[in-house]
């Protein structure tokens, strides 16, 4: 049997140290590069405006111009303000789909800034003949809102398709969707 003396013993002792310090530096630094993907991930979807409905389309009692007038209610639930806020609007008899939107009959507004946890409200008006009969149910009334907004990452948005329902007399969400950063 060979006899390693003290020298030896340290050598092989430093070699497999040294081994596991390189392997413990290699999972930290593999730990911290999934750190730096994560706060990636948190900076462009926890840290950003969060543009969306507060409550119900609701009717205005008090309507302005022979119109029937409608308040749409949003709030900026996230923690960043949104630069701006653009709301694109249609109304029809038949039931609409997202692609209206790329169509040359939408309304477009800019609501401005929307600072984090600011409402604002949007407006819309009904022809007081189409609403007699969305409310008597010989007509039916589809509306599409999409908030568009710019976050420091890029655009984001929230749409609903929404449909008069007489026998209730509020707005039922049909169709509501999100769409996720997309680069301005």
């Amino acid at each position: 049997m060979v006899e390693m003396g003290f020298a030896e013993i340290a050598a092989v002792a430093t070699a497999v140290a040294t081994i596991a310090l390189v392997f413990v530096l290699w999972r930290t630094i593999k730990q911290l590069e999934a750190s730096v993907k994560l706060s990636k991930v948190q900076t462009e979807f926890r840290f950003r405006p969060w543009i969306g409905p507060l409550n119900d389309i609701k009717k205005v009692e008090q309507s302005v111009n022979d119109k029937i007038q409608f308040d749409v209610s949003i709030k900026n639930f996230g923690e960043l303000p949104a630069k701006s806020v653009v709301v694109k609007f249609k109304m029809d008899t038949k039931m609409l789909k997202r692609d209206v939107l790329q169509s040359n009959g939408v309304e477009t507004f800019n609501l401005g800034p929307v600072l984090p946890n600011m409402e604002k409200h949007y407006w819309f008006f009904v022809e007081p003949e189409l609403w007699k009969k969305a409310k008597i149910g010989t007509e039916k009334l589809f509306t599409i809102l999409y908030f568009e907004y710019d976050g420091s990452v890029g655009k984001s948005g929230y749409g609903m398709i929404s449909e008069y329902n007489p026998s209730t007399g509020n707005f039922v969400h049909r169709d509501m969707w999100t769409d996720d950063v997309r680069p301005a």
